[in-house]
């Protein structure tokens, strides 16, 4: 079994208010990057449902240098309309599913920190400060 010791929030980077899925996430991982399957271990759409992507049990794809003791957790969305432009595009179902999510996480990995993306790379993702919200982090 895989120690996990870091929760990665993610977003999909698509424009608000669109519907995405994890099987069109799988797609553009396997095919755009050639990897085996889903980089997310879960994916937590607009209206707040949590689906699973990559089993828990294996290495991630999301976190270059972080993916062997990480979960990765993404919510769709995190760009503007233009779907460029970084923007925090949760809805409230969303944050609802994502602090829900992540304490079950925070429970099930005891000791787990929770980061945003951008912690660790020179991205947006996940287009908020994910330190900024206590509920989040167990503060």
């Amino acid at each position: 079994m895989r120690k996990i010791n870091e929760i990665i929030i993610h977003c999909s980077a698509t424009p608000e208010g669109r519907n995405f899925t994890v099987q069109q996430i799988r797609d553009w991982h396997v095919k755009g990057n050639g990897w085996r399957d889903i980089g997310y271990h879960y994916v937590i759409y607009l209206d707040g449902s949590v689906h699973r992507g990559r089993p828990e049990n294996r290495v991630g794809a999301h976190c270059t240098g972080h993916n062997a003791n990480s979960i990765g957790v993404c919510y769709i969305g995190g760009c503007a309309a233009d779907g460029k432009t970084p923007k925090d595009t949760r809805t409230a179902a969303q944050k609802a599913a994502l602090v829900k999510l992540v304490a079950e996480l925070r429970h099930r990995y005891g000791g787990a920190t929770v980061h945003g993306h951008n912690e660790f790379a020179a991205k947006a993702c996940p287009s908020f400060n994910v330190q900024k919200e206590p509920e989040l982090c167990g503060r």
